[in-house]
């Protein structure tokens, strides 16, 4: 499998070539992983293909208001035919998921498109670079490159994409190109206020109990340059929480003054502990941390998988971040 850059160009041509597409991104799918998925798609069928739209979890409910989000498909998978298979945002094969790694696999073609510097290069086609922000800001290229449709639908899918994956532009990876997509996108119509209210000022009164709780429970160590929170199955149960609530809860972490890396451990129904670690130093790999226990991603945002109990896990883990905050200036 060849791990290089393709040209968009030449992915497009595929993709034009190819009358039944299946599109997937990762389990626990963020809005990077949707907008994508559901960009692509809606513009390959305004092309008139046949595209199935794959996500091992479904939509979380923070993102439902997205248009045609209806037409996500979930397991178990009806026995369709494919020409070409794309994964999107996704750093190992695995990560889409068992049944819909087995889905892509009836396809002879597997395109590759990520940013996630660790990423091998799975596809016969491999387009990752860790230099964007977002995977959406690639697919946007991607429909450029293409002369692809890109509609009011297909622009609200991969505006929420870049918007959800640079912190609404706040984030270090936020380049002139995003601000120049997001330019295009007003220019063509694109009502970017409305969506800025429903992805960040419309929340369930779940996620503010979520909120509260965290805020309560948060524990500072490290002269206040590391905060972390423990997420319990107890908490869940009593929230009745649903995926997507907890989207964007570490960057109320990570707003301390004092703080240089944010962590929310996560207690997963199989007794696994998810790991999400953020940074807001360069100098700070959390990635290199996550790593450690078998994780990874970007430098400045990663994750891990535990083993359990949560204590255990959470209290293994800020150690060894602690010694490489202890190691700044």
């Amino acid at each position: 499998m060849s791990s290089t850059l393709t040209p968009l160009s030449e992915i497009a041509d595929v993709l034009r070539s190819a009358q039944r597409i299946a599109i997937a991104a990762h389990v626990r799918p963020d809005g990077d992983a949707l907008g994508s998925v559901m960009g692509l798609a809606l513009s390959l069928r305004a092309m008139g293909k046949e595209v199935y739209a794959l996500l091992e979890d479904g939509v979380p409910t923070n993102l439902a208001f997205l248009p045609e989000v209806a037409t996500v498909l979930t397991p178990p998978y009806a026995d369709f035919e494919i020409d070409v298979a794309v994964a999107l945002d996704t750093a190992t094969h695995e990560r889409v998921g068992e049944h819909t790694k087995a889905a892509l696999a009836r396809a002879p073609f597997l395109i590759d498109i990520d940013h996630h510097p660790t990423n091998p290069g799975y596809g016969q086609m491999n387009h990752v670079d860790g230099t964007e922000p977002a995977v959406g800001q690639i697919v946007y290229n991607l429909l450029q490159a293409g002369g692809f449709p890109i509609t009011d639908a297909v622009m609200q899918h991969l505006f929420t994409a870049i918007s959800t994956d640079t912190g609404s532009f706040q984030y270090s990876s936020t380049n002139a190109r995003t601000h120049q997509i997001a330019a295009e996108m007003l220019t063509a119509g694109l009502d970017t206020a409305r969506l800025a209210q429903l992805l960040y000022q419309t929340h369930p009164a779940r996620r503010l109990l979520l909120l509260r709780a965290m805020l309560n429970e948060m524990d500072i160590r490290a002269e206040g340059r590391i905060a972390s929170w423990q997420f319990t199955r107890a908490l869940m149960d009593e929230v009745q929480v649903q995926p997507g609530d907890t989207e964007g809860l570490i960057d109320t972490l990570r707003m301390i003054d004092t703080v240089v890396t944010a962590v929310i451990f996560e207690e997963m129904p199989d007794g696994k502990i998810r790991v999400s670690a953020r940074s807001k130093d360069q100098r700070l790999d959390v990635s290199a941390v996550c790593g450690q226990f078998g994780g990874g991603g970007h430098r400045m945002a990663s994750g891990a998988r535990m083993k359990g109990p949560i204590q255990v896990a959470a209290e293994t883990f800020l150690t060894a971040l602690e010694h490489e905050v202890r190691r700044l200036a």
